[in-house]
């Protein structure tokens, strides 16, 4: 009675088997005539302008432009306000205040310096009358958070304003209360 039951049950298996797929092929066919493909525009072209680079007319592609040459050849306008143009620039004057950063004091109260770091990882001491940054930023104070800077910013017409500016220490100092 098993060997019969195994043979219906392996018999009814083996017709469920067929190879008729016509259900599948008309769905696919249907799905085939109901959808028209899509084909996007080819998009325009824009026309390449050539440009003929002379090395002895600009500046080299391969070099950031220097904030402080463009400073240099402003015209200066006379009975206003301008840097000393035969002042030596100081190392730090390389470097735009977003570059620097403040991170300590050395001294005492009678006279502070201030260590800077460059962009390019070197230290500097600074005191009152140094100068850093690009806009010719004069150090009027340090304290053991932040130093002052008494800049000079081009305003375009020949002349230069004054503007104080803070580079402040973002690292707090650690006092150990023990």
């Amino acid at each position: 009675m098993k060997k019969l039951a195994l043979i219906f049950f392996a018999t009814a298996l083996i017709t469920a088997c067929n190879d008729d797929t016509s259900e599948q092929k008309e769905f696919i066919d249907q799905v085939k005539a109901s959808t028209t493909p899509k084909v996007e525009a080819i998009p325009k072209l824009i026309q390449f302008e050539h440009f003929e680079y002379n090395s002895r007319q600009l500046r080299s592609p391969f070099v950031a432009p220097q904030p402080e040459i463009i400073q240099n050849n402003m015209i200066q306008v006379k009975n206003c306000l301008h840097p000393d143009p035969k002042r030596m620039r100081e190392p730090l004057e390389k470097y735009p205040l977003d570059n620097l950063a403040m991170k300590g004091t050395l001294g005492s109260s009678g006279e502070m310096w201030a260590l800077i770091r460059a962009a390019d990882e070197t230290l500097h001491r600074v005191t009152i009358g140094d100068y850093l940054g690009l806009y010719h930023g004069e150090v009027q104070n340090v304290k053991s958070d932040f130093i002052e800077l008494l800049e000079l910013i081009p305003d375009g017409s020949g002349c230069w304003k004054e503007r104080l500016t803070k580079l402040e220490m973002l690292e707090a100092p650690k006092n150990d209360a023990s």
